[in-house]
């Protein structure tokens, strides 16, 4: 029983290289003859796995989905590689419970050997401020969504711009894809009426039925998604990641203590107690102030707009500290 139990795993895992198999090399990679072959598939199809037979001269077998899951293989790298991203999807407001019983499922079927690393791995995914208080998102919804992008298919749905605003009006989009920043869920759309690319917030979407004619996707700016959104969230078409506002600046702290804290700006080192930072921002005025942050004297290099935010900001703070008054 142990001998045929351990040649249905093997076999398992070979049909899961999803490739087509002809029963003589089964065999031949098994060291088993075709009649066991043909039985051990017979066993696998009553355990659930749906496994056609492929047509052809040599004949061969192919592991399809089916209608329901069945037991899965996983070796040891995959079953550490899954247990580590259910830990981290545990800090996603949208699938965390589900991750965790999916985890607990998972650690319950393991052998010992396994279950023990993965008890010493223990990882907590924080999130990022902005996204500690973000509102659940229906799973439900992502799971229509994901459909209407997979078929090609125009969405219709009702939109709240914020907790305490009515619905907009229906909007119709063709749907293109689903993105998580900072714990929040996105749908990235070209908006058939406004005749723009959108990003809206999946936790205020609604979707209605049923949903619209296919449609053939446009190209996205900037390349890919990741490129599009991260232009988007800095305030530009999302064409380019670049900042809309860009400068230079010596400071006058050393590099080491201004790295830390410089997140997506380059900084140089010009000696011990100077720096050149780069650095952007959605505005001038933001970069002004982004880089006043640092408290030490500042050189601006360029470009002569972030001079003149300087001192425009400059005078604000000092119209403020002279209405304040002495205390």
């Amino acid at each position: 029983m142990h001998k045929t139990s351990s040649r249905l795993l093997a076999l398992l895992s070979l049909l899961q290289t999803h490739r087509d198999w002809s029963g003589e090399d089964l065999a031949g990679r098994l060291d088993i003859t075709s009649r066991t072959v043909r039985r051990d598939i017979d066993r696998l199809r009553e355990l659930g796995y749906r496994i056609t037979t492929v047509k052809g001269p040599a004949g061969g077998y192919r592991l399809d989905a089916g209608t329901h899951m069945p037991p899965m293989l996983f070796d040891d790298g995959q079953a550490v590689a899954l247990a580590v991203a259910l830990q981290t999807s545990a800090a996603d407001a949208a699938v965390a419970e589900d991750a965790t019983r999916a985890l607990a499922t998972l650690r319950q079927v393991m052998p010992s050997r396994l279950r023990h690393r993965i008890d010493l791995l223990r990882i907590t995914a924080v999130p990022p401020p902005a996204a500690r208080d973000a509102p659940r998102v229906d799973t439900h919804v992502l799971v229509e969504l994901s459909r209407a992008i997979h078929a090609r298919e125009e969405l219709r749905f009702d939109y709240t711009l914020g907790p305490s605003t009515s619905v907009d009006d229906p909007r119709r989009v063709e749907p293109h894809h689903l993105v998580t920043r900072l714990n929040r869920w996105y749908l990235v759309a070209w908006d058939l009426d406004r005749e723009d690319w959108r990003t809206f917030r999946v936790d205020r979407i609604r979707p209605r039925t049923p949903t619209g004619p296919r449609f053939t996707p446009r190209e996205l700016p900037g390349g890919s998604v990741s490129a599009f959104i991260t232009g988007r969230f800095r305030g530009n078409d999302g064409a380019t990641t670049d900042w809309p506002c860009q400068g230079e600046v010596v400071l006058h702290l050393p590099a080491a203590e201004i790295a830390p804290y410089a997140q997506d700006g380059i900084v140089e080192e010009l000696g011990p107690h100077h720096c050149r930072l780069t650095l952007g921002s959605w505005s001038w005025t933001g970069l002004a102030a982004a880089i006043g942050r640092f408290d030490t004297e500042i050189e601006v290099i360029g470009p002569p707009q972030l001079a003149t935010a300087c001192a425009d900001l400059a005078a604000r703070y000092a119209r403020a500290a002279r209405a304040a008054g002495p205390e």
